[in-house]
C-alpha cells in the first residue's frame, strides 16, 4: 500500500513511557475500504498504537496522517470529528440509558446547535434531535438491534453489547473505525455474526482498523495484517503471508498451530 493511495499513514511512530519504548518506529498505511488487523502477543504495543492513532496519547516521535493531514497531537474529539473514530472493548458510558438513546447521544460530534441552543430548544437543536433520531434508527436497523431499541443498554447480552459499541462509533460518521478486540469473549456463532457485521460496516464505506487476539477471526476477515512484537513491526502482509512468516510463527503464533492452518 503506497502513501499516495493511503487513507491513513503511520510514519515512524514511537512512544516512550519513562524507560520503556512501548511503540518503536512503526510504519504502515491503511487503504480506503480496507480491513487491516494489528496483532501481536500481550505487551507488543497494540493498545498504545491505537491510542496514538486516535490521539489519546501523543507520540514521542513520528506521526499519523489522515487524508494527508497530520493528526498527531490534535485533541481526540477533533480527530474523531475529522473521521478517525475509536471504539472500546467495553461499552460502559451509556449503559443506564436505552439502546436508542445511547446511539442518539453518540451523535454529539455532529451537532450543529450550540449548548445554549439545546438548553433553550432552538430550531437548530430541534433539527439535530430529529436527524440524530432518524440516524440512530437506521444504524440500529443496520446492526440488527432494532428490536432492542427500547431496552436498557446494560441488559444486552455480550454479542449485542459489542454491536452497540460499533453503533456508537458509526454515530460519529467515521471514515475509518478503530475496533479494539471486537470478537473478545464471543463463542463461535457470536464470532461468525460479528465478523459478518464488521464486513458489512466495511461494505457501507467505512475503513476498518482492528486489534484482535482471535486468530481464526483475524485470518478470515483481514485484507492485510500488521504484526507487532516488543513495540516493533516484525511483519506485514496478507493472511496467507502472515501464516507462513517465520518471524511471526516464532514470536506469536507458535508452530504447528491447527487453528490457523500452520
Amino acid at each position: 500500500m503506497s502513501a499516495a493511495d493511503a487513507l491513513l499513514q503511520v510514519k515512524g511512530l514511537s512512544k516512550r513511557f519513562g524507560g520503556v519504548l512501548a511503540v518503536n518506529g512503526v510504519d504502515f498505511n491503511v487503504g480506503e475500504s480496507e480491513i487491516l488487523s494489528v496483532i501481536g502477543p500481550n505487551g507488543a504495543g497494540k493498545s498504545t498504537l491505537f491510542k496514538l492513532i486516535a490521539s489519546f496519547v501523543h507520540p514521542s516521535a513520528g506521526e499519523v496522517r489522515f487524508r494527508g493531514e497530520r493528526i498527531s497531537g490534535l485533541a481526540p474529539h477533533i480527530v474523531a470529528r475529522k473521521g478517525v473514530v475509536r471504539t472500546f472493548q467495553e461499552t460502559t458510558i451509556f449503559r443506564n440509558m436505552s439502546v436508542r438513546d445511547t446511539v442518539v447521544i453518540a451523535h454529539h460530534l455532529r451537532s450543529t446547535a450550540s449548548l445554549g441552543g439545546y438548553y433553550f430548544g432552538s430550531a437548530a437543536a430541534r433539527n439535530d434531535e430529529k436527524q440524530f433520531g432518524l440516524s440512530a434508527d437506521e444504524i440500529l436497523g443496520f446492526l440488527g438491534l432494532a428490536a432492542e431499541r427500547d431496552k436498557l443498554a446494560s441488559s444486552l447480552p455480550h454479542g449485542l453489547l459489542r454491536a452497540l459499541g460499533i453503533g456508537i462509533g458509526l454515530a460519529a460518521n467515521p471514515a475509518i473505525l478503530l475496533l479494539d478486540e471486537p470478537f473478545a469473549g464471543m463463542n463461535h456463532d457470536e464470532t461468525k455474526k460479528a465478523v459478518d457485521m464488521v464486513r458489512r460496516v466495511r461494505d457501507r464505506g467505512v475503513t476498518i482498523l482492528l486489534v484482535e487476539h482471535d486468530m481464526p477471526a483475524v485470518m478470515k476477515i483481514s485484507d492485510r495484517i500488521v504484526v507487532l512484537n516488543f513495540g516493533q513491526k516484525i511483519a506485514e502482509g496478507t493472511p496467507f503471508d502472515i501464516q507462513r512468516n517465520d518471524k511471526v510463527i516464532e514470536a506469536y503464533l507458535g508452530s504447528d498451530d491447527p487453528t490457523i492452518g500452520l
